[in-house]
């Protein structure tokens, strides 16, 4: 995969990742649906089984095929998913932001983790060994329905992926599906219907995920632009008109 430019690893740089307050009930970046808004009593005994580690950016989480002897809790910051041989060819899975729970499924199977992950920003997560958090699965009824419901998800962005690769004819509405991928995934929803997200991909990895060229993805972005669907400014960008995305074929 190609590597970002010095002006790229700026920008990802720039979103370092926010401090966390003490307690996960205090967070401000929980967010619905995911681990990090169960039930306070429930999330306090989350957080007794876990620790809190930071990662730089650009530094390795775990690799695809290793035993999945943890699972981990994104406080803050944002890292990619990829799959595929870790010295040749390899796919963006998705990135993962605040509230998410990597290597899940691996560790409910007792399997390998099936992607690598590894930061985009600085982030800071909560890593959880495999036995202490089927025990606490086994305590909580609650953190069950959770485990299922984000499991679930999971599916959800795989067969985005695969609609987006295999049923989109044109690399605009590719484009324009990742980008709202994107927004569900890490971005924020605004009034009016719009979303806003950090810019953390480059063009190169946007382009491998959209199945074109970097070429292709810059000027396809710069016509977005310039119908004003979307706005880039401050290293965040902003899907004004996310229904014409939607609407390409």
């Amino acid at each position: 995969m190609a590597q970002a430019t010095n002006s790229e690893v700026l920008i990802r740089q720039k979103h370092t990742a926010r401090q966390i307050p003490v307690g996960c009930a205090a967070c401000s970046n929980r967010r619905p649906g995911w681990f990090c808004s169960l039930g306070s009593a429930v999330l306090a005994d989350l957080e007794l089984a876990t620790s809190t580690i930071t990662l730089p950016a650009q530094a390795s989480l775990f690799t695809q095929g290793d035993e999945a002897r943890c699972l981990y809790l994104i406080c803050s910051g944002y890292l990619k998913l990829t799959a595929g041989h870790p010295h040749d060819k390899q796919m963006i899975v998705r990135v993962a932001g605040p509230g998410s729970m990597l290597g899940l499924y691996a560790v409910l199977s007792h399997g390998v983790y099936e992607v690598s992950a590894e930061s985009l920003t600085s982030a800071q997560l909560r890593p959880v060994e495999r036995d202490r958090f089927l025990s606490f699965l086994r305590s909580h009824k609650e953190a069950q329905m959770r485990a299922v419901q984000c499991i679930c998800q999971e599916y959800r962005f795989a067969l985005q992926d695969a609609c987006r690769i295999a049923l989109a004819e044109t690399v605009a509405s590719r484009l324009g599906r990742l980008l709202l991928e994107l927004a569900h995934q890490i971005g924020e929803h605004l009034n009016g219907g719009g979303f806003r997200f950090p810019l953390l991909l480059t063009h190169e990895e946007m382009a491998s995920m959209a199945c074109t060229t970097r070429e292709t993805v810059t000027r396809t972005l710069g016509q977005f632009r310039k119908d004003g669907w979307i706005s880039i400014e401050d290293l965040l960008i902003t899907l004004h008109q996310p229904d014409r995305l939607q609407a390409l074929n």
